[in-house]
């Protein structure tokens, strides 16, 4: 063998060994779980974090549940965290009964919305406009599923605004379908809503106004850990700690994930890969 093919040689050598102990770092840090439930933000979210524990070199597991399911978990130590607290006003009542078993880490994005959203079209502008036009809206509310905090307010609202439409429950899949059929066909349709969501930049939509404030007004995303996480993951929690984008970052995202054929963990590998300048911020220094 040539001093040159010696050296090469070496060098494989030295390279190879340096990537067996990052694979072995990476294996000795352990597994995240985080759960979450299929709405699209919260599949943004998640998915993405996912992507930055996995660079940092965590294994990650993902669970999809309700959203009182997520809540549970995580306060008894099955999943490790959430990325989808609603608070003060969606979230409230898991909240106030869990908040004692579980560790709030602090907002991962600021100013969200939650109401009635309608076709911008519709000469509905107001909730308690709704029952003068409930024929047109087939005298139906169109949801998502039960458990969600918007389902508790909404049916709030039902009851405050003493409405003759009924609140239909289903998926955030179904609500956006039926969204979508309803417009195709220029007709009106009143659904469960929320900011971010990638509906807003596919269709001219608005909010319906509650003067009686039953939604609330603007909230915010929390990141919600199990407690113990700090002490047995120190990093995990930080990069979880750290966490915070904007409803623009989480748009772009979740309208990669509407692209057909979509995958929403490569589209969350690739959002991470080209926006490493705010990931590095979330990442420990090492």
């Amino acid at each position: 063998m040539t001093q040159s093919s010696m050296r090469l040689a070496g060098l494989a050598l030295i390279a190879g060994a340096g990537l067996a102990a990052t694979t072995a770092q990476a294996q000795d840090k352990g597994t995240v779980n985080l759960s979450y439930v299929e709405w699209s933000s919260t599949v943004a979210s998640t998915n993405v974090m996912r992507a930055v524990l996995e660079q940092a070199g965590y294994e990650v597991k993902m669970s999809s549940l309700s959203a009182a399911a997520m809540w549970q978990s995580v306060a008894t130590g099955d999943t490790d965290a959430f990325l989808a607290g609603w608070l003060p006003t969606t979230h409230e009542d898991y909240y106030a009964k869990l908040k004692d078993q579980l560790v709030d880490t602090g907002v991962n994005l600021d100013g969200t919305k939650l109401g009635l959203v309608v076709p911008a079209y519709s000469e509905v502008d107001s909730i308690a406009d709704l029952n003068e036009h409930a024929d047109d809206f087939d005298n139906k509310l169109t949801g998502i599923d039960p458990g969600a905090g918007i389902m508790r307010l909404t049916d709030k609202v039902v009851e405050e605004y003493d409405l003759d439409l009924n609140l239909q429950s289903g998926s955030g899949a179904t609500m956006t379908a039926a969204l979508k059929s309803a417009i195709a066909n220029d007709e009106d349709i009143a659904v469960t809503g929320w900011t971010p969501h990638w509906m807003f930049a596919r269709w001219d939509l608005k909010y319906l106004d509650d003067p009686k404030n039953v939604y609330g007004g603007a909230e915010q995303i929390h990141t919600i850990v199990r407690q113990g996480l700090k002490e047995d993951m120190p990093e995990a929690y930080a990069i979880l700690d750290a966490f915070e984008w904007t409803a623009e970052d989480m748009g772009e995202v979740m309208l990669m994930n509407q692209e057909e054929d979509s995958d929403p963990y490569e589209n969350a590998k690739q959002w991470v890969e080209d926006n490493q300048d705010m990931v590095q911020e979330w990442l420990p220094e090492s």
